[in-house]
């Protein structure tokens, strides 16, 4: 698989000529339009090499973490991801292979979230204040990486611990106030969402790493839009009733045609545990115990079946209905 940035490589070593590059690009546009209609591309594998060298990382960086453990928790942590930046300078940077990329990543971010909350703990700071200033040391070391080595799920991971930092600060300065979490988390899924569409709209035909950007953004954006409303709805409580369980289900409707709409699945995907608990629920107290779950799974599990092989007509007759000022921002419908 052939990236843009491996073309634009190729340009400036004189290997293929910009009306060449232009040409590809273009071609291979017209494949995929004429091929596969509305499907999310994104970069997970470059081959079963990946797998065998994430396994190989994953072994080093625990085994660093261990090691560097025996000093004190906070210098283990760090010393994993001081590693995972190392295995990114070959593995990110010159290989640029993309499960491995991810995967140091987070193990970067994770050690850097991890020793800063560990090292605050044992200076004296509360569990709230550790983790805010956890979170926010994260994001700047996201933002780090993202200028180094430029990984498409680096954003998305930077503005995860950013939302996370700004809402544990929140609560150690206002420790009463646990209502108003679910509002900030909701909060930050919006400015996720809406920097997610930013991204989108800059590359509409998904030719390019900004689209794998925007894919990693909404994929952090939905669990942080979903969670607190259904939360608020009572989506776990035992004793939902009917009104609860149409309104989740009108609710889910509703982020499927957002879905459709921006040709993003991720939303419907972190809101499906909620509908298959809500259904499995009211099953359940219409007397249907052994089998609520399979029937509720059969149901949705049919419908997003159906919907996935309608998905490009169903995309058609939505976006129909949008000016074109709106369509403009969104990915264009393909001919199938």
């Amino acid at each position: 698989m052939y990236s843009d940035e491996d073309l634009a490589s190729a340009v400036k070593a004189g290997v293929l000529s910009e009306a060449s590059a232009a040409a590809f690009r273009q071609h291979v546009d017209e494949l995929r339009q004429s091929s596969v209609a509305d499907e999310e591309h994104f970069r997970f594998l470059t081959g079963f090499n990946d797998v065998f060298v994430v396994i190989a990382c994953i072994l080093l960086l625990v085994s660093v973490n261990w090691i560097g453990a025996t000093v004190a928790f906070w210098f283990g942590a760090f010393l994993q991801g001081a590693s995972a930046w190392g295995l990114a300078e070959y593995f990110a940077r010159v290989r640029r292979m993309a499960l491995p990329s991810i995967v140091l990543l987070l193990a970067f971010v994770g050690g850097v979230v991890f020793g800063c909350v560990m090292l605050a703990k044992s200076v004296g700071f509360s569990q709230q204040v550790s983790v805010g200033l956890g979170c926010a040391m994260g994001g700047a070391a996201a933002w780090l990486h993202w200028l180094r080595f430029n990984v498409p799920i680096t954003v998305a991971a930077g503005m995860a611990v950013l939302v996370f930092a700004v809402v544990a600060l929140f609560s150690s300065i206002f420790p009463t106030a646990k209502d108003w979490r679910g509002l900030m988390v909701f909060l930050g899924g919006v400015m996720v969402f809406i920097i997610g569409m930013r991204w989108d709209a800059s590359d509409t035909r998904r030719q390019t790493r900004r689209s794998d950007v925007a894919f990693w953004l909404h994929l952090v954006a939905a669990p942080l839009l979903v969670h607190p409303v259904f939360l608020l709805l009572g989506a776990f409580d035992q004793g939902m009733g009917l009104s609860t369980v149409l309104v989740i289900i009108v609710l889910y409707a509703s982020i499927a045609l957002l879905s459709i709409s921006i040709d993003r699945r991720a939303m419907m995907v972190s809101a499906l545990a909620y509908v298959l608990y809500a259904f499995n629920t009211l099953l359940q107290e219409y007397g249907v115990v052994s089998l609520s779950f399979a029937f509720a799974a059969l149901t949705i599990g049919g419908a997003l079946l159906l919907m996935s092989a309608f998905w490009h007509t169903c995309r058609a007759y939505v976006v129909g209905f949008y000016p074109d000022r709106v369509r403009e921002y969104l990915p264009p419908l393909q001919s199938s």
